[in-house]
């Protein structure tokens, strides 16, 4: 009834909880910086700006001048954006002035001088930069970092640190003026329609590819997304099982499934439902029940006219800036898959006051949507699925440590990322 549905709006309590990303009184403005670091940052736009904010933190560790990270040219993305036409430059030096010394570009002398690429180890902590790395200074003026994400560890840093990391994610690295100002009329476009679900529905055809999830497609579209993975050689998994993967709830939810799952959370069929999303795999026809549930489903291009969005067309990373904003933004925001989108998101939602996020428990569901397809949309099956999901809403809790029993590398691998979740550090 109307009295849940309101339930669903209201954010989860968020204790007083707020930033408090100041630092201690005994950090001091950098010192003279003992060489360069260059940065190459890898990935889509969320990996990129989690990884541009740990190398402004491993420069501040290391005492060390950043030069303006350049973006990844070569994913899957194929996007010629450069650092300047994503984020706002200025802002993001002027910004660190107290913290890092930010330049636009290596000057003449040190170019030509040595320099080292390497590869920082993933998920370090600060000692592995002050004694291994720092050393490296003695015999290079310039450090070349060839990647930039999971570089630094998620827990167990000085707190400054931990600190600076959210300074450089939630203040210093603005998007480029033009995005934010389109993101803006995204957003009023979208409020127009009522309050809003930001719906990051992770189907497109990278990420099937990748995780190897054929759950509803054909099997000529099953064939196509093995060649894809077979064909990109830095994805290292090539033979996957795909009922396995989703047994597992390593699959996002399909479009069908995201239906019956807000359905059944309370939502009304007059929802306005934002897409932000890139392409999705088998385009109108694999979003029509989703559509049938909720009519009012916009995304940038219903909302915008091609006019309006030309200057970002074909720059998969300011696209995603503008999804991002809009996701930032909404009344509810819903991942269909917990990806870095998803995560950069749920912690800008965290830090930004504990706005409801809604993460569906993929696990379950999976099981349970088996229920659907045999009884139908109950309402025992509606409740099972409310109850579930009372409380996955966003409310402040601490960042996850590993999950026990995991060693080595996958014990960072299994612990809730920095930037999905600033508490305890940055918020009090």
């Amino acid at each position: 009834g109307n009295g849940s549905s309101e339930k669903l709006w209201k954010p989860p309590p968020n204790r007083g909880f707020v930033p408090c990303i100041r630092p201690s009184a005994a950090y001091a403005n950098p010192s003279s910086s003992r060489g360069y670091l260059v940065v190459h940052a890898n990935g889509g736009l969320n990996q990129m700006i989690a990884g541009i904010c740990d190398m402004v933190a491993i420069a501040r560790i290391l005492n060390a001048t950043l030069v303006i990270p350049t973006l990844d040219k070569h994913s899957f993305w194929q996007d010629t954006s450069t650092f300047s036409d994503v984020f706002d430059e200025n802002h993001f030096i002027n910004s660190l002035v107290n913290d890092v010394k930010v330049i636009k570009k290596l000057p003449k002398k040190a170019s030509n001088s040595a320099q080292l690429a390497m590869s920082f180890r993933s998920w370090s902590g600060a000692d592995y930069y002050e004694q291994v790395v720092a050393r490296m200074w003695d015999k290079y003026p310039v450090i070349r970092a060839k990647k930039s994400d999971s570089r630094l560890a998620n827990n167990n840093l000085p707190p400054d640190i931990q600190k600076l990391r959210c300074r450089a994610c939630y203040e210093a690295l603005r998007f480029a003026p033009k995005i934010e100002a389109m993101g803006k009329i995204l957003v009023d476009r979208t409020k127009s329609f009522g309050r809003y679900i930001a719906l990051h529905l992770r189907f497109e055809k990278d990420m099937l590819a990748f995780s190897g999830c054929t759950h509803d497609l054909s099997a000529e579209e099953a064939e196509e997304l093995k060649t894809v993975r077979e064909s990109t050689t830095w994805w290292k998994v090539k033979d996957i099982d795909p009922l396995e993967q989703r047994a597992k709830g390593f699959c996002p939810l399909t479009p069908n499934e995201v239906g019956i799952f807000l359905k059944a959370l309370g939502f009304s069929s007059t929802t306005p439902v934002y897409i932000a999303a890139g392409e999705i795999y088998g385009g109108e026809s694999r979003m029509r029940d989703l559509r049938a549930r909720f009519p009012l489903l916009v995304n940038k291009e219903k909302l915008a006219s091609p006019v309006e969005l030309e200057p970002f067309t074909n720059h998969a990373s300011q696209l995603a800036a503008l999804d991002y904003l809009v996701s930032v933004d909404g009344d509810v925001f819903v991942p269909t898959y917990s990806g870095n989108m998803a995560r950069a998101v749920e912690g800008r939602r965290r830090f930004s006051g504990h706005r409801t996020t809604i993460t569906p428990d993929r696990q379950v569901l999976m099981k349970n949507f088996r229920f659907f397809w045999v009884f139908g949309e109950g309402r025992n099956v509606s409740h099972r699925i409310y109850e579930l999901h009372r409380r996955r809403r966003g409310s402040p809790r601490k960042r996850k440590g590993p999950r026990s029993g995991t060693k080595g590398k996958d014990r960072f691998r299994s612990e809730d990322t920095f930037y999905s979740n600033p508490l305890p550090d940055c918020l009090c």
